[in-house]
């Protein structure tokens, strides 16, 4: 599929020149820096070196006195408390972590899950009834119930109080629970919107450490898992989340919880002996590790049979029981790959022999027979593929159900809420979202998604665009310049890893093939000075032809570090080409 290539707009000279000044770093950096929105020394050296301390006051937060103020009474009283989360990434880890910290001084509380095929997204009638049945006076729920009027008055009605810690964007109303802690309300006036569940999690915690004298030190141990939420429900690494991420990762590498580690090792990053006998893992974690390798693993357990399993593994002390669970999830994790693939190509097919779909602006396909913890996954393949706002729906329980995903500057959730007329249920965010509705408003609910889309979309936003930072020559690219731009990690949305053009580009002969589709090139200019750098290109092994004739080409990529045998260099990954003639 043809891209677009739209290059930032570039830093204002003199802000440029000045930081490259005042920091001694290459133009091309502090260019970087200027479209990062950072202009001084100060808040570079903020950006560069992230401290804990620059972390809001959770008390800024809409609602937080009274949530540890009702969590404080039901210490105090001894009261059952039941820790409540959605069966994702973000809704276990949030559920680990608030779990694990007040059971450190606190023992009459346990955690629920709710499960994905019987009892579906957020707050269940039934999780209430088992509070209800198990002496539950407040339940703490997490990555979940912005939306949950009518399960927190059914809850009230059963003397259970909530405490709904969430980060989804609200309805017109905001159900009446003792505190609604979300910085998407309109009336809270949190200075950073973009925490994920288990980040509002982690707020809680620290307004309770910081209301009964608790170290803050003692919640460093927490960030891990703030850090693998961030990572999976794809927040953005800016603010907040860029702080809480840096520290995280510092965690992991050094000092993961052991049910994190036990999901490593079945992923084959191990830990090895360091030369000053610490343990560190055998390749550094970055957020993109968490997002393909941890991420889908605590994922796989709530798709295929239960999340409490993920929970169970969070919150694990003895690293050969982690293991065990661990393996049961990879277990798991490869099932869900098959349900993945199957229902994947079902779907692709479906769109391939119907012209109606083929051409629409937007994907919306059914079929009672997928597995329901698969579907988000499989929205996000079409979406790859075809490029446009993709819903897919499955058969569970009575209703149809099914995940969103959409495309750059398109607002699905407002899509999907303009056609509420026709639904059960839905939540989300602009990217992401999920739905249900009764089969018999199926056709109505697709037309009225279609039409939204058409009168809404452009055709330019139907075709890929690939934003470009900066142009660069692949001279100004030396180790100095490779390690500071290291230190704009981690990325993630809002702090995407630096991509840069070179244009006028040739291979130097040693192009070639590799595992059928992807590209390895080595590449240079022929007109200017300056040393060839190694290249990978995945699923562009389609250009080597051109390539091998010796036509020039420009590339956009990213400056990575490779491994091979032990030695470490400099590659290109290259994300598109496009020749000269």
């Amino acid at each position: 599929m043809e891209k677009r290539w739209v290059i930032k707009e570039q830093g204002e000279e003199q802000l440029v020149q000045h930081l490259s000044e005042v920091l001694d770093i290459d133009h091309n950096l502090s260019n970087l820096l200027v479209q990062h929105g950072i202009h001084s020394f100060d808040e570079s050296k903020t950006y560069f070196r992230p401290v804990i301390d620059s972390l809001h006051d959770p008390f800024l937060m809409k609602d937080m006195d009274k949530a540890i103020k009702r969590i404080s009474t039901a210490v105090k009283n001894k009261e059952k408390i039941l820790v409540y989360g959605d069966y994702d990434v973000d809704g276990t880890t949030a559920v680990a972590l608030v779990y694990t910290f007040i059971h450190h001084f606190y023992k009459n509380i346990d955690f629920y899950i709710p499960d994905r095929d019987t009892e579906g997204y957020g707050i269940s009638f039934q999780g209430i009834d088992y509070a209800g049945e198990n002496g539950v006076s407040l339940m703490i729920i997490l990555d979940c119930g912005i939306k949950a009027i009518e399960k927190t008055k059914y809850a009230a009605e059963r003397n259970i109080d909530f405490i709904i810690c969430d980060h989804h964007r609200p309805g017109e109303e905001i159900p009446s629970a003792s505190a609604v802690l979300d910085p998407k309300r309109i009336d809270c006036p949190y200075p950073f919107k973009e925490l994920s569940g288990c980040g509002v999690g982690f707020k809680l915690i620290q307004a309770y450490a910081q209301k009964n004298n608790i170290p803050f030190e003692d919640l460093i141990q927490y960030l891990d898992l703030v850090v693998v939420s961030i990572a999976a429900d794809i927040v953005p690494i800016t603010g907040e989340n860029r702080v809480l991420a840096h520290y995280g990762l510092d965690l992991l590498n050094k000092n993961p919880r052991v049910g994190i580690e036990a999901i490593l090792q079945v992923g084959n990053i191990k830990r090895v002996r360091s030369p000053k006998q610490d343990y560190i893992f055998n390749k550094e974690l970055t957020v993109s590790d968490l997002v393909f390798m941890v991420g889908p693993r605590i994922n796989a357990a709530g798709r295929i049979e239960s999340a409490n399993n993920s929970v169970r593994l969070l919150i694990e002390d003895n690293y050969e029981n982690a293991l065990k669970i661990a393996h049961r999830i990879n277990t798991l994790n490869d099932e869900r790959k098959s349900f993945d693939l199957a229902a994947t190509n079902d779907a692709l097919q479906m769109i391939s022999e119907n012209d109606e779909l083929r051409n629409a602006n937007c994907t919306v396909v059914y079929n009672p027979d997928w597995h329901k913890g698969v579907v988000g996954i499989v929205a996000s393949r079409l979406t790859e593929t075809y490029y446009r706002p993709t819903i897919v729906l499955t058969y569970s329980n009575g209703f149809i159900t099914g995940s969103a995903r959409s495309i750059k500057d398109f607002d699905i959730y407002d899509a999907i809420d303009s056609c509420i007329m026709h639904l059960e249920h839905f939540g989300g965010h602009k990217y992401a979202a999920g739905l249900s509705l009764k089969e018999e408003n199926f056709d109505n609910f697709k037309n009225c998604f279609l039409n939204y889309v058409n009168n809404h979309i452009t055709k330019e936003q139907l075709i890929p665009e690939i934003e470009i930072d900066t142009e660069i020559l692949l001279r100004d690219i030396s180790s100095r310049f490779f390690r500071i731009l290291r230190q704009f990690a981690p990325f993630g949305p809002g702090n995407l890893a630096p991509l840069f053009i070179t244009r006028g580009l040739v291979d130097t002969g040693k192009a070639r093939v590799v595992g059928k589709k992807h590209l390895k090139l080595e590449v240079v200019h022929p007109d200017i000075s300056g040393f060839p750098f190694s290249a990978i290109a995945f699923q562009q092994g389609h250009h080597y032809d051109k390539i091998r004739e010796g036509i020039q080409f420009s590339a956009c990529y990213h400056v990575e570090e490779n491994e091979w045998n032990g030695v470490k260099s400099i590659q290109l990954n290259i994300k598109d080409i496009k020749f000269d003639s």
